[in-house]
């Protein structure tokens, strides 16, 4: 009497698509790298181990090492600063900073700005350039 199964278990895997959802990654990240673009105002930013995050702005403050703010490339006083970014930040549903700095100015600037920022209840992230790496 044979008594085999009707239904064959296969025991083999196929890779094709594991490999078309690791390059469809790729060029997503390859694409959204590109949305953090550095300030049009020339800073000297400090730098970092760390790779580019990746970050969608939507009002970018840069303070210059002459200690000029600049909103989204719009020249400000720093007395302007908070009613410049209320504004801004009221035309956004979620506010978001990105804060370019340049690497002589004083903490104490940063922390004036965003300290604005904070209390206006928005993210905030410091601009920082990759560190390249030598053997």
């Amino acid at each position: 009497m044979n008594l085999k199964s009707k239904h064959q278990i296969s025991t083999t895997f196929s890779l094709a698509s594991l490999t078309d959802i690791i390059f469809l990654l790729l060029i997503f990240f390859m694409l959204t790298s590109s949305f953090v673009t550095p300030s049009a105002v020339p800073v000297d930013l400090p730098s970092t181990k760390v790779s580019k995050s990746l970050i969608t702005k939507q009002v970018e403050i840069t303070i210059t090492k002459e200690l000029e703010y600049y909103i989204n490339e719009q020249q400000v006083t720093l007395e302007e600063i908070e009613t410049k970014l209320k504004a801004k930040l009221e035309e956004t549903e979620n506010p978001k900073v990105l804060l370019n700095i340049d690497k002589t100015v004083a903490v104490e600037y940063l922390v004036k700005v965003a300290s604005v920022a904070n209390k206006l209840g928005a993210k905030m992230a410091i601009a920082t350039e990759a560190e390249t790496v030598e053997d």
